[in-house]
């Protein structure tokens, strides 16, 4: 039901109809914007569901190569190994997709006494090994939570984007019609009114009632 401090003029028809378009333009592209983040959420769901199914077979690799490391060389040494390792951090860069910031991990490795070329000389095969399956399997859970957080961003971005649309289509939109509509009858009513007018002033023109 249209407000009736509506100014029933010309001026604020072209002012509704204007809004009107403009309205239905933003749900265009709320609509578009919405169906590329759904796109891009059900591309990440595909690729974590495969990173998952590649993530428990790392972890257990890791696991039998740590298990094979400690019988073969003792777990002391694995230790004494383990203290020349440099701490890894992650970095976070953010991206944008769509209008959603979702941050990219990286991981950095510091610098360390245990290098790759010690490694490859002294540090013993089975040990090396674990080492470079737990690299791995890092790195897999880096990117595992790298997607995760993204799909849950664009999840809320989705989310906020339907419940716009939604006040636009069935709130916004309607009411401004509404508003154009009784706008459009009141000016109707204006103009029928001022031609019955006009036509009795022209008929008692005409009969020369009028003095």
């Amino acid at each position: 039901m249209p407000s009736m401090e509506i100014r029933p003029t010309r001026i604020e028809l072209i002012k509704l109809r204007k809004r009107i378009k403009l309205s239905k333009r933003g749900l265009d592209l709320l609509k578009m914007k919405r169906s590329a983040l759904v796109m891009e959420f059900l591309k990440l769901a595909s690729e974590i569901k495969g990173l998952r199914e590649s993530l428990m077979k790392d972890v257990e690799e890791a696991l039998e190569a740590m298990t094979n490391a400690e019988m073969a060389s003792g777990l002391m040494n694995i230790e004494r190994i383990a203290y020349m390792s440099g701490d890894s951090n992650v970095g976070i860069k953010p991206k944008n997709v769509m209008g959603v910031r979702i941050p990219v991990l990286n991981l950095n490795y510091e610098m360390a006494v245990l290098s790759e070329q010690y490694r490859a000389l002294s540090v013993p095969v089975p040990i090396d090994e674990a080492i470079s399956k737990f690299e791995k399997l890092f790195k897999s859970m880096i990117n595992v939570a790298e997607k995760e957080n993204s799909m849950r961003r664009l999840l809320h971005e989705i989310d906020k984007t339907k419940r716009r649309s939604n006040a636009i289509e069935n709130i916004l939109i309607p009411n401004l019609l509404s508003q154009a509509k009784y706008i459009r009858m009141r000016l109707d009513e204006m103009e029928r009114d001022t031609f019955t007018t006009l036509k009795m002033v022209k008929k008692k023109i005409t009969s020369g009632d009028i003095d």
